[in-house]
């Protein structure tokens, strides 16, 4: 299915293609059940992207919005004690970080970012957060979070 899709995005002019990493998706029970084969196996996508010739656009979330069923967030978080999804709190950046390092090292590993090679060539981490009540707060957490990852 992918290299189809991959092809005809190029053939229509595409130099990039942008896609979303779904936590609930790759990881159905926390630390338990990870998922990265057939439709949720990430590198081989960024791979068919970058056989193509084109850019890649990683966006990791955690959370996407009203892209995907709870935004991406897997359900099992709200088992998680004193949790507050989307905040400066805690256990969420605990988990939001867990998740993320998963997929950033993953990418690293296969060698997939531009410095590397690799086709992609911008990666975020979470989504619309200047619409949210907390962007501030959670902003601050992310400065100190995203650096080990720019370099």
């Amino acid at each position: 299915m992918w290299p189809d899709l991959v092809q005809k995005s190029k053939e229509g002019g595409l130099d990039a293609i942008e896609t979303y990493v779904f936590w609930n998706g790759h990881e159905p029970r926390r630390r338990e059940v990870y998922h990265f084969g057939g439709n949720y196996d990430l590198i081989r996508f960024l791979k068919e992207v970058h056989n193509a010739g084109l850019y890649a656009i990683l966006r990791i979330g955690p959370y996407v919005c009203a892209e995907w069923n709870y935004g991406g967030l897997p359900v099992w978080l709200r088992q998680i004690p004193d949790i507050e999804l989307r905040t400066d709190n805690q256990p969420w950046k605990d988990e939001m970080q867990n998740f993320t390092t998963l997929i950033v090292d993953m990418v690293k590993e296969a060698g997939l970012f531009a410095t590397q090679g690799g086709p992609i060539i911008l990666a975020q981490v979470h989504q619309n957060l200047l619409y949210s009540d907390c962007a501030s707060e959670v902003e601050r957490s992310f400065f100190f979070f995203f650096p080990s990852f720019s370099k």
